[in-house]
């Protein structure tokens, strides 16, 4: 419960903000027997679900859907649905997303009602335009800046397709809006502070971060935003500190629970531990009942990383390509699709990799060209991972060459676009094109001076240097 007020208190403000949100929507809401049962808890059920959603605690998609289950014309509730579904980017999703857009749109016709306009921006979304929804979820905020459904989706969008400053710019805008009565304050510090950690403004990420703390002890969306601030400064051992302290909060029925591990498992790499980083992925991140893309994605990059260290996996590499194999593939965003090549690529699935790349190739020609960074990257990086599992790290630098000015629009964050760069430089050390290496060391470096393995990189390189200056010293000795 937010900023420790009283049930009571809660619903009160909680109600009110949902009226002011959607007025008619609320208007619209009928009372059944299912829904006044849920609504005999101090939030009803949609209300629980909003709150979900915004803190990452639980599974908003199973409330939402025992309140429509009891009252199916809830339009509030439709609109949480489509806000979920949109959010979280779920092609899977995709028919629920429209019979609650069909609902929102026969409960309101009229196109410029406040309600109508969440099924218009979700229908712009659902019709494959992300952008687009995006502005017209912004242009929602611009008439009511508290509309957080608006600006849970919106901040998703635009991190999806990379354009970090607007994640920043829209919640500065809304911000001056809100303060800590309104409920999810907390989660919109929270958002606003991953928005400036991904615009490079770590400080501020943390003091934001620690302000929803301060409201909200124990918010997972702020406790992540600590964790990439930590990641991205190098600072591993404070990492594992912090996500030990903070690990009753998320360990357990959080939607980053499995992404904290994963977090984990980097620090725990940064501080030259791969064996402690085995044992976070068999214990935290993957397990014989995982289906979400997500998790999947978290446990390929990990596996990645150790690819690149030359650390032995055992067969998770072929467990996890089992489990991407069950992935309906054909409709996933290409960050899933990369994550999904990565191990088939590892596992020498070769008939899967191809089969992934004629499926993405043959959506990009019937739907056009596509000026999202995110679908430029994929073939190529893609190729790039099938060329370093077969050793041909040359032709790997050559793909990655091509797309190195897009790398950090993946369609993930900064920590998971640094995935691209490792790879790179790894592969420009095994071809032994040590001018490029040594660049892209020093990149490194000057991002994460504290990074132990950054300072890994730089030994490898010092050490060839010192090769082959005593192999110089020998050839002369030699000719004299």
């Amino acid at each position: 419960m937010t900023g420790g007020k009283s049930p009571e208190k809660w619903t009160t403000i909680m109600r009110t903000a949902v009226r002011t949100i959607l007025p008619k929507a609320w208007a619209f809401h009928t009372t059944t027997p299912a829904t006044a049962a849920i609504e005999a808890d101090p939030r009803c059920g949609y209300e629980r679900a909003l709150d979900m959603m915004l803190t990452q605690r639980g599974d908003p998609f199973a409330e939402i859907e025992q309140v429509l289950a009891g009252d199916p014309g809830c339009v509030f509730a439709h609109c949480v649905r489509a806000a979920l579904i949109v959010r979280a980017d779920s092609a899977a999703a995709r028919p629920t997303l429209a019979a609650s857009i069909a609902a929102i749109e026969a409960a309101y016709p009229d196109t410029d009602d406040p309600t109508r306009r969440h099924a218009v921006a979700a229908r712009a979304w659902l019709d494959g335009d992300p952008a687009r929804a995006a502005a017209l979820y912004d242009a929602i905020l611009i008439d009511n800046p508290q509309d957080v459904l608006a600006l849970a989706v919106a901040h998703a969008l635009d991190f999806h397709l990379g354009r970090r400053r607007a994640t920043r710019d829209r919640i500065a805008r809304v911000l001056p809006y809100w303060s800590a009565e309104v409920p999810g304050y907390a989660s919109v510090l929270a958002m606003y502070a991953f928005a400036l950690e991904e615009n490079g403004q770590y400080r501020r990420a943390e003091k934001f971060a620690r302000r929803a703390l301060a409201i909200d002890p124990g918010h997972p969306g702020a406790i992540h935003v600590v964790a990439h601030v930590i990641e991205m400064q190098g600072r591993a051992h404070d990492g594992l500190a912090f996500l030990a302290a903070t690990e009753p909060a998320w360990r357990e029925n959080t939607g980053l629970s499995v992404h904290l591990a994963w977090h984990r498992a980097l620090f725990q790499l940064d501080t030259d531990d791969p064996a402690s980083a085995l044992t976070t992925y068999d214990a935290q991140i993957i397990d014989a009942q995982v289906s979400a893309m997500s998790v999947l994605a978290d446990a390929s990059a990990l596996l990645w990383r150790l690819q690149l260290r030359d650390i032995e996996v055992g067969d998770r590499w072929q467990k996890l390509a089992d489990h991407w194999q069950k992935q309906a593939l054909a409709n996933a965003r290409p960050f899933f699709l990369v994550h999904a090549m990565m191990a088939f690529a590892a596992a020498g699935r070769t008939g899967a990799a191809e089969q992934l790349l004629e499926e993405f190739s043959r959506n990009q020609t019937a739907g056009g060209s596509s000026s999202v960074p995110e679908e430029a990257l994929a073939i190529p990086f893609c190729e790039a991972l099938r060329a370093f599992a077969g050793k041909a790290y040359a032709e790997c630098v050559g793909w990655l060459t091509r797309v190195r000015h897009i790398a950090h629009r993946c369609g993930g964050s900064l920590a998971q676009c640094d995935l691209i760069h490792l790879t790179f430089t790894e592969a420009a050390l095994r071809a032994r094109q040590e001018r490029l290496a040594r660049a892209l060391v020093a990149e490194r470096t000057a991002r994460k001076p504290a990074s132990l393995l950054n300072r890994l990189l730089q030994r490898r390189l010092g050490a060839r240097a010192g090769y082959r200056e005593k192999a110089g010293q020998r050839a002369v000795a030699l000719l004299a």
